[in-house]
């Protein structure tokens, strides 16, 4: 019963909901509303998202410091497929601001308590799943190409990326591949975490909600992955700290491209938890995320 939960939430029946078309104008709408949200609530932003940084540049020092050199962009660029999932806090931020209620950073552990939380977490893992396999793919490419063998020092690496002819066959191989990847996870998930946030339809019907999104505005959803793909590159400069900025836009932009693409319900669920009165300390994080509120 659980697992079926899971798949298709509280409904018997996997209806998806209703979806629309858009134009690259409402891209360009929800990036602004996604900023305007990152806007208001920037230290909440970077509360969630300073993490992210930190996580690359970690990544980067042991790779550098060891023979993982050539996966270091596969590494960065595998970010991108797990990010629906990192940003469902965000997600969670920007539908209480939506809804005109007050916003505080410890509204997004709120997801926490969501009845389609089996379901978020089922579908995160799918996508942990297909950035490993990408991760062992691009090392496999990179094998096919120079060998076992590990190159001498990062210039030894460059020279051999763009001065010799398997370095060009690599890139274009990986980028290949790598857009495949990246393809697959913009069509399960493109949607999916906002929907399993705002409802209780489950995993199957999110994934499929995605997938009817973009078979329905495939150049539109072409583009937005492009936009994601470009400001996710700019983030990474310099050193990562642009994604303290691009990860919280992209996030809150994702839920508003969600509204403009998924028909509302007209009966929305309530399930917002009243905030606690009085002053919140620092010193209460992370027990505070786990106290019951009385009255609910």
């Amino acid at each position: 019963m659980a697992h079926s939960h899971i798949l298709v939430g509280a409904s018997e029946h996997a209806a998806g909901p209703e979806v629309r078309r858009i134009a690259p104008s409402d891209l360009a709408e929800a990036l602004r509303k996604g900023y305007e949200d990152f806007s208001a609530v920037p230290s909440h932003a970077l509360f969630l998202c300073l993490i992210y940084p930190a996580i690359g540049i970690l990544v980067a020092g042991l790779t550098l410091g060891y023979a993982l050199v050539p996966l270091l962009f596969p590494a960065a660029a595998g970010f991108a497929l797990i990010g629906p999932f990192a940003a469902i806090g965000l997600y969670e931020l920007s539908r209480r601001r939506e809804a005109g209620h007050d916003v505080s950073a410890m509204d997004a552990f709120e997801v926490l308590r969501s009845p389609s939380l089996g379901a978020i977490l089922s579908l995160g893992l799918l996508l942990m799943t297909i950035f490993l396999i990408w991760m062992a793919v691009a090392h496999a490419i990179y094998v096919s190409y120079f060998g076992y063998g590990s190159p001498q020092s990062i210039g030894q690496f460059m020279r051999d990326l763009f001065a010799t002819e398997s370095g060009w066959k690599l890139i274009a191989v990986g980028n290949g591949v790598g857009l495949l990847f990246a393809l697959a996870a913009l069509l399960i998930s493109v949607v999916s975490f906002p929907l399993l946030l705002d409802r209780d339809v489950g995993a199957a019907v999110a994934m499929l909600t995605s997938l009817r999104v973009v078979a329905k505005n495939p150049l539109t959803m072409g583009l937005w992955g492009l936009i994601v793909a470009g400001l996710l590159v700019l983030g990474t400069l310099p050193f990562f700290l642009g994604l303290a900025v691009v990860l919280p836009v992209l996030g809150h932009a994702t839920w508003h491209l969600y509204r403009r693409v998924v028909v509302a319900e007209r009966s929305p669920r309530a399930d917002f938890r009243p905030q606690p009165s009085g002053r919140r300390y620092a010193a209460e994080f992370p027990v505070s995320l786990f106290k019951r509120n009385q009255d609910v």
